[in-house]
């Protein structure tokens, strides 16, 4: 979902969010963007979901290729109820910030709509540089459900802290397999 593009953020004169006033550069240096996701990307995407740090820390087993150009390709880009935008870096993909929809069925076996949930990957080289932040900040902009959730590896302090920061609240434990992920939901804006 997106917003009308008068809201949509932009860089302005001064390297500030012109909705939020917030640095666009993560103090960095570096004109941090979002844009929606293209085919060319995906190798990039790929890449970065390979990286054996970012798979350790994140407790996500990463796709072969040909099974993640699909997923992308199906799941991600042809599903019109996702939200998936690529970050970009002085132009250059860094990363990817995905909404989208955890289906979820009756007692009856009825599927529905369920929760909203935000899952996003950072590429090595952009780690640590405030980069994370600014890219969830315009995201969340943009991405206007809520309740909004997330789900990160326990053991992922640095994206557990980065979504806290933003709002969300921790509400619980989920296991993925042998793993633990914290649950964190960031809920209706109240004024």
């Amino acid at each position: 979902m997106s917003v009308p593009p008068a809201r949509l953020p932009t860089m302005t004169d001064n390297g500030t969010d012109n909705v939020t006033g917030d640095p666009t550069d993560g103090g960095s240096g570096n004109d941090v963007r979002l844009r929606d996701v293209v085919e060319a990307d995906l190798e990039f995407l790929l890449a970065y979901e390979n990286d054996p740090e970012a798979v350790r820390r994140s407790r996500f087993t990463p796709r072969p290729r040909d099974a993640f150009m699909a997923h992308w390709k199906s799941r991600i880009l042809g599903d019109s109820t996702v939200f998936a935008q690529t970050v970009t870096v002085d132009t250059e993909p860094a990363g990817s910030i995905v909404a989208w929809w955890e289906d979820q069925q009756d007692q009856q076996g009825v599927g529905g709509r369920g929760r909203r949930f935000i899952g996003y990957w950072l590429g090595r080289p952009y780690w640590g540089r405030g980069i994370g932040s600014v890219a969830l900040g315009q995201f969340l902009l943009r991405e206007t459900n809520r309740p909004l959730h997330a789900d990160p590896f326990a053991g992922n302090t640095g994206s557990v802290r980065l979504l806290e920061r933003h709002g969300f609240r921790r509400t619980g434990t989920v296991r993925h397999g042998e793993n633990e992920h914290i649950m964190l939901v960031l809920d209706v804006e109240r004024s």
